[in-house]
């Protein structure tokens, strides 16, 4: 697709995310309460859209409770701010290998493999707008730990968020992951109009080089919607990047904790950032009833 600057620009603010960060951070939330907050003052600051992952309250550790997704949702749309939800479904393909030597057993501590039914399940409760579909397996920073998502179960997962009425938003961290979504596409599995998030500079997918990422969106197909971030050091840079290539734009504390060197930022500090980027470019940032319209959203 050819290069041009996006001129209606939607922010989507990833509040929390699963790493382990809420260390690292007094702003990261992790209770469902927190998490809301967080998403609704998000949106008050200018994100359409909140991606939203779940922790255990007492740990901090990731989790797929239902329970507290269901208390997330139902907390954002009792909210007066209205804003587009985004729930991970990402959760549930963790496999971690016993080691070097021995790789099986597998490490019980961190392997969480579910099925794809259960791996939808709080979306079929909660039937959020939009959910995430990790659209490949890869080796995940370090150590033996390794994001699954075989063709088989991406195939399942879209017609289980198909069948709910619930948009897909591909999560493509490498070249390949893109290559599998255009399948799915081609397969009628995921419908127009398609929604694609490029996730670059994660160990060890695509590197968040300009080289590399532009590659990745010139295969972006004619009339998908898409976003783009990178992690770290380089995530205050990424909104100008999406921007210019034609795209929209994502932050928050689930990719970076840094308002600048040594400031550590809130959600919040974030999405005004971006805002500013997309202003000062001569774009407008729009909001959840334009996203709505262009993605075919079914507000619950």
């Amino acid at each position: 697709m050819p290069l041009a600057i996006n001129r209606e620009v939607f922010i989507t603010c990833a509040v929390t995310g699963s790493a382990d960060t809420a260390g690292k951070s007094p702003h990261v939330p992790v209770t469902p309460k927190a998490i809301a907050e967080a998403a609704i003052d998000a949106a008050k600051a200018g994100a359409a859209v909140v991606h939203c992952h779940v922790r255990d309250p007492e740990t901090g550790a990731p989790s797929r409770d239902p329970a507290l997704f269901r208390e997330v949702t139902q907390r954002i749309r009792d909210a007066e701010t209205d804003v587009v939800l985004n729930l991970t479904a990402g959760m549930g393909g963790d496999l971690v290998l016993g080691g070097t030597e021995h790789p099986l057993p597998l490490d019980d501590a961190g392997t969480d493999m579910a099925g794809a039914a259960e791996r939808l399940l709080h979306i079929a409760e909660c039937r959020p707008e939009i959910a995430t579909l990790d659209c490949g397996t890869m080796n995940f920073s370090a150590g033996d730990y390794v994001m699954t998502n075989t063709p088989a179960m991406l195939r399942a997962m879209a017609v289980g968020m198909r069948d709910l009425g619930v948009r897909p938003e591909i999560e493509a961290f490498d070249t390949g992951h893109l290559w599998l979504a255009k399948s799915l596409v081609e397969e009628g599995l995921i419908e127009a109009p398609v929604l694609l998030q490029l996730c670059m500079g994660i160990p060890w997918g695509a590197p968040d080089d300009l080289t590399t990422f532009l590659a990745m969106v010139a295969n972006v197909p004619d009339g998908w919607t898409f976003s783009a971030f990178s992690i770290g050091r380089n995530a205050r840079a990424y909104p100008a990047a999406a921007v210019l290539a034609g795209g929209n734009v994502r932050v928050g504390l689930e990719d970076n904790l840094y308002l600048r060197k040594g400031v550590l930022a809130t959600n919040t500090d974030l999405v005004e950032e971006a805002v500013k980027v997309v202003e000062g470019m001569g774009a407008s940032v729009v909001g959840p009833d334009a996203v709505r319209r262009r993605l075919a959203l079914k507000k619950q």
